[in-house]
């Protein structure tokens, strides 16, 4: 396998895990994980749907079609329990699928070689994770499972969880 068919495996597998937990709590998007609060599943969705649209920012330099949803979904941003406080579910959700869509494009037109390339723009405070083109691809993926934790403690939290709901499946 290469380098790239393991970050395209990698993606995919993320994409299907965070989205399969998420889509359970499409009816109830602002269930806190946590009586303490924490990432609410449309909270979750639109930071990945930010993060989706800073990676031709990284990679390219280019601006981020998101990012007027900074307030929302950027990093320090705080989950609210009013989900007439954020875009609709429907329209983040819709949102992350496309700009997922076009970063995969991105990595298929990349070459193993392309992988190596420095990136133009990573995160402040970032810059190891960010500093390649492969890793920025892999970190892409490596953030996606990190929230999905968020999620599964709130189908916990909606009482919401069934057998295997900590699968992929």
């Amino acid at each position: 396998m290469h380098t790239k068919e393991f970050i395209q495996s990698a993606l995919t597998a993320s994409h299907r895990a965070v989205l399969s937990v998420i889509d359970k709590m499409s009816d109830a998007p602002t269930t806190f994980p946590t009586p303490n609060g924490g990432c609410h599943p449309l909270w979750v969705l639109g930071h990945l749907a930010f993060v989706e649209g800073m990676i031709p920012t990284v990679l390219f330099g280019e601006p981020n079609p998101v990012a007027e949803w900074q307030k929302y979904f950027g990093e320090n941003s705080e989950p609210l329990d009013n989900a007439n406080a954020y875009p609709a579910f429907a329209e983040v959700r819709a949102k992350y699928l496309e700009l997922r869509g076009q970063n995969l494009k991105i990595l298929d037109s990349l070459t193993e070689e392309d992988l190596d390339k420095r990136t133009k723009a990573p995160p402040r405070g970032r810059e190891h994770e960010f500093s390649t083109f492969g890793q920025s691809f892999l970190a892409l993926s490596l953030h996606q499972m990190l929230h999905r934790g968020h999620v599964t403690d709130a189908l916990r939290a909606a009482g919401r969880v069934t057998h295997g709901a900590n699968s992929a499946n």
